[in-house]
């Protein structure tokens, strides 16, 4: 039969495997009535967690101002309350026109690197990345430079390493902290010398800080627009994660740094956010609440805590693991896992969550997949309770148990 429509070949390059073929035969798995456990991707509502009810409350006391279109750049109240937030960070200068209210984080990296990107320019991306950001630099015609994040380093970048990817047609440099997929939170020392490189070639900085209040153990959240002030900042946030609002799809960019010289560029940003009209005006009126209000998050992240004790519990199972390696994620709500391919060579990633799927009822998401060589990695997120957790690290453990017996 003939094929009548192709898809673009824009597409080509493009992967998103964490709602990809394997998550869609978890669903059919699921119609078949089995429990899938899914640890592919980070969705809090998922696993139980609630938008604190003053989220909530300000959304449905506001539905009567929610009825018509907002502003392109988004209601005044949310767009101020980000300016405060960054205020009391002690970046100064920036104010509620610096401000753009997407829908969710991700429909705003696709703006921003719209507005930037002409085809075959670069952007430096974190390897490996959030799949998303490699994904909209190839849909927006630019090419995605990966630089490496070594597991031996705990995935934090090395500077010099990063420098010697540039090259004229390099426009940006993404930064992931907290990171996802690894959990990584980055030293002030690097994000200094992220920055200073970036001043130093006029490049775009984007930080994905999307993950900001969520660290463990005393790590230290440092916000990249504390430190950047010579080329342009794009500082990315929203509701999803920390206030556990994922649905709500509301999520922010606040430009900092050279904005006087960036006019141009705000302006082609400005005319992408009014061709879409605006955001999802009702859950906008939660961020006010959000970040003024009592952050619930900072109790789920100590000791105790639902999000600490549920990574603790993938650490001490990776720990007493025969097979499995970490680096401890010092942030976020994911692992990035290593398999030791000394004991078990010839490892695929893709092959170990296809079978974990189909004989252990457990989704994860392959490694490769987050735009590394390596196949020997996956990801899972810390969001089910510890029991569950430890719980699927036993059936891992059993099915690297029957790889090994067969090798």
């Amino acid at each position: 039969m003939t094929k009548l429509f192709r898809p673009s070949s824009a597409l080509g390059n493009v992967r998103y495997e964490i709602r990809g073929k394997l998550a869609n035969h978890a669903l059919e798995l699921e119609r078949r009535g089995y429990e899938i456990i899914p640890l592919n991707i980070g969705n809090p509502g998922r696993f139980g967690f609630r938008t604190p009810e003053t989220m909530r409350l300000a959304m449905i006391e506001n539905l009567h101002s929610a009825e018509g279109y907002s502003h392109q750049k988004g209601i005044f109240p949310a767009r101020e309350a980000v300016v405060m937030q960054q205020q009391a960070r002690g970046v100064l200068g920036v104010t509620s026109e610096d401000v753009f209210i997407g829908n969710g984080v991700s429909e705003l990296i696709d703006l921003t690197l719209r507005a930037l990107l002409d085809p075959g320019d670069e952007v430096l991306v974190p390897g490996p990345d959030y799949p998303l950001w490699t994904a909209s630099v190839t849909l927006n015609q630019g090419r995605a430079v990966h630089y490496p994040c070594r597991v031996e380093r705990d995935y934090v970048p090395d500077p010099d390493e990063v420098a010697a990817l540039l090259t004229p047609r390099t426009r940006a440099i993404i930064i992931i902290n907290p990171n996802n997929p690894t959990g990584a939170v980055y030293p002030r020392e690097t994000l200094e010398a992220l920055a200073r490189l970036a001043e130093r070639h006029q490049l775009v900085v984007f930080s994905d800080e999307i993950y900001d209040r969520m660290t463990y153990d005393g790590a230290e959240f440092i916000p990249m627009a504390t430190l950047v002030s010579d080329t342009l900042c794009a500082s990315f946030s929203g509701l999803s994660k920390i206030y556990r609002a994922c649905g709500y799809r509301v999520g922010w960019v606040s430009f900092s740094g050279a904005r006087e010289q960036s006019q141009d560029y705000l302006q082609a940003l400005d005319l992408l956010a009014s061709l879409r009209l605006c955001s999802n005006v009702p859950g906008q009126w939660a961020v006010q609440t959000a970040l003024g209000g009592f952050q619930s998050i900072d109790e789920l992240v100590q000791p105790g805590g639902r999000l600490y004790e549920s990574r603790r519990s993938i650490i001490d199972s990776v720990a007493a693991s025969r097979y499995l390696e970490l680096a401890p994620p010092a942030g976020s709500m994911y692992a990035f896992i290593g398999v030791r391919t000394g004991l078990l060579p010839g490892f695929d990633d893709q092959r170990f969550a296809l079978d974990l799927l189909e004989q252990k009822h457990v989704l994860v998401a392959p490694g490769s997949s987050f735009n590394i060589p390596e196949r020997n990695f996956f990801r899972v997120t810390s969001l089910p309770l510890a029991d569950t957790l430890r719980d699927v690290f036993g059936r891992m453990e059993d099915l690297l148990e029957s790889y090994a017996a067969s090798s």
